[in-house]
């Protein structure tokens, strides 16, 4: 589940597991730029340290 709000004017994306998520993970633009510029190393880091 993705929410968008904003945060001092900024725009703010939320991401909750489900509605009763207590503990969402939220990130603004330039967050989000830094995770886009190293999605490759994490895809790697979740696929090596996964259980499944």
């Amino acid at each position: 589940m993705i929410e968008r709000t904003e945060f001092k004017g900024k725009p703010v994306l939320i991401i909750k597991r489900d509605e009763e998520d207590r503990y969402p993970f939220s990130f603004g633009i330039s967050k989000a730029k830094l995770i886009l510029e190293n999605i490759e190393e994490i895809k790697k880091f979740v696929e090596e340290n996964s259980n499944s």
